[in-house]
């Protein structure tokens, strides 16, 4: 997978696989919250990307990144609330 929002191939840790799996989020609708969803970032590097989907029931989405010299995708949330 691969980012051209963040110009970096996309690596998604084992624990965030774990995740996906459990949350029914395919590689592909992981590439478009990455891609178009909102970010909020903690600092430089780490970074909140969050998009609520419309056929989805489980509230907003939302992935923890690392910018590295690659996008490593920590983990995957659902149910994720900006408060």
């Amino acid at each position: 997978m691969h980012s051209f929002r963040f110009q970096r191939p996309i690596v998604v840790t084992a624990h965030a696989r774990r995740r996906m799996e459990e949350r029914s989020i395919s590689d592909a609708l992981l590439v478009e919250l990455i891609e178009t969803g909102d970010t909020r970032h903690r600092d430089a590097t780490h970074l909140w990307v969050f998009k609520e989907f419309a056929n989805r029931q489980d509230n907003m989405l939302c992935a923890v990144l690392v910018i590295e010299d690659v996008l490593v995708v920590k983990t995957v949330m659902h149910h994720f609330s900006l408060s």
